[in-house]
């Protein structure tokens, strides 16, 4: 491969060759996920060096694998064997905030909860949010739809995404989307990109609607014996026409873990947890209103203890919390033979005390792994994550199984495969069992119309339709 063409093309450093760099880029966080051997890093820091790898690409007939911040849980960005990994990690600058049109234009690098922070200051607020804000990027936010805690009042990714500043497989550079907030002219093209995990194009700026900042909420907590009935209080309490900023649930070998983790003061010994927040769009009155009809439904539905608290601290330290799953999960994996397994399967909210009952069943069924469950119950979107010793064969096998078990019981639901993770490498097969034949072919149309080489991120997402 004439790597040195390549460098001419790009910035200073922008290609890497040195194979122990590459290999720390050559993967994200997902087990079970196939890590090929990248003929080269490109660190792109403009829009020119994402262009000119994929006019190189291109004419070479070379896989490309973008990348953000990896982060990742599905096994999307991990290289494929003789590509060129594409980082746009460094590009990573908010380009404009525009207080009139109440937008934002960033670079793909940008960290979700720098954003954040630099729109406070202009009392606005961009509120996707996943469990991790921290360290995930815009980009990558985008290219998997990422939602979050507060999705269930405010939305996924994809409601804010106004337009997209794309590079095409072949190096042409094009704007899908819309330059104001209304707007018909055409297709809505953008929005084949959102979630499409660097299978169609390189996202190199994306332009964000904004909305006013977020009023502060009111927390409440409900304790359950058992799982199902909490389930049972998401249904009821969003029966009502609710609209909580946040729906959070929490087993109690969620709460095991993360009191393990940190000194978070969560209640031992429950079956379950739900973390509610609402804002009531500002009004206190309203908040106060809406968490005394939790309270109630709660109540109903055999909570063993109801609290909420106007204190911001106490919030902040309960949805510090639920952002803690992820690592408490980590430390419990690294204690306990080092794997794990996260899923990630959406469900109607109608079937979830049903998912609640047969995950047990799974559970019984899988005696050499543990299964914890958390997620953003208001839009029943969970997060069941299976913890094995991969050290054992049996053991392995059984959270293979069960993984695959758990998904299964997703698409019997009615639910879907992926709420926000994405298909990557890890669920490329169940894709195919959820699309229809017709939408299949669809998405393989779409996929040569516009990557015609397959040379972007190929054999992840699309790889087996």
């Amino acid at each position: 491969m004439p790597l040195d063409e390549l460098a001419a093309e790009l910035s200073a450093g922008a290609l890497v060759t040195d194979r122990d760099v590459i290999g720390t880029y050559s993967k994200d966080w997902a087990l079970f996920s196939h890590v090929g051997e990248a003929a080269a890093l490109v660190r792109a820091a403009s829009v020119e060096d994402v262009q000119a790898t994929l006019r190189f690409a291109t004419a070479h007939r070379i896989p490309v694998v973008p990348q953000g911040a990896r982060t990742g849980l599905s096994g999307g960005a991990n290289a494929v064997e003789g590509c060129l990994l594409l980082s746009v990690a460094k590009m990573n600058e908010i380009v404009e905030i525009n207080t009139v049109e109440q937008t934002c234009a960033v670079q793909p690098g940008v960290i979700n909860q720098d954003l954040k922070k630099a729109l406070t200051q202009y009392g606005l607020a961009y509120p996707p949010d996943p469990g991790s804000v921290a360290i995930s990027s815009i980009g990558g936010n985008v290219a998997t739809n990422a939602g979050g805690l507060c999705c269930v009042k405010y939305g996924v990714t994809r409601d804010y995404v106004r337009n997209l500043t794309v590079v095409l497989a072949d190096g042409q550079i094009t704007r899908v989307g819309r330059p104001t907030r209304k707007g018909v002219a055409g297709l809505e093209l953008s929005q084949l990109f959102i979630g499409s995990e660097g299978t169609l194009g390189v996202i190199v700026e994306i332009t964000l609607d904004l909305i006013p900042a977020l009023p502060d909420p009111l927390t409440a907590i409900a304790l359950f014996p058992e799982a199902a009935d909490a389930a049972s209080t998401v249904c009821d309490f969003m029966a009502t026409g609710a609209r909580p900023s946040m729906l959070e649930y929490l087993d109690g070998t969620s709460i095991d873990m993360i009191n393990d983790y940190g000194d978070f003061g969560l209640p031992s010994g429950m079956g379950a947890m739900l973390l509610v927040q609402s804002n009531g769009d500002g009004s206190l009155e309203h908040a106060i209103e809406e968490m005394e009809t939790f309270t109630r439904v709660a109540n109903a539905c055999n909570a063993a203890e109801v609290v909420f608290s106007e204190d911001p601290a106490d919030s902040e330290l309960l949805v510090a919390a639920r952002r803690a799953v992820g690592p408490a999960g980590e430390k419990y994996a690294n204690d306990h033979g080092g794997g794990e397994l996260i899923d990630d399967v959406c469900i109607p909210r109608g079937k979830m005390r049903e998912f609640f009952t047969r995950l047990d069943g799974i559970r019984a069924e899988h005696p050499h792994v543990l299964i914890s469950n958390a997620g953003h119950a208001g839009d029943g979107n969970m997060h069941p994550c299976v913890f094995f010793d991969a050290g054992v064969e049996e053991a392995t096998e059984q959270a293979l199984a069960a993984f695959d078990a758990i998904m299964a019981l997703g698409l019997e639901l009615g639910g879907t495969i992926t709420g926000e993770h994405g298909v990557g490498y890890l669920k490329k097969e169940w894709l195919a069992r959820e699309l229809d034949p017709v939408t299949r072919a669809m998405h393989l149309k779409i996929k040569d119309a516009l990557d015609p080489l397959g040379i972007l991120n190929p054999g992840k997402m699309l790889g087996v339709l």
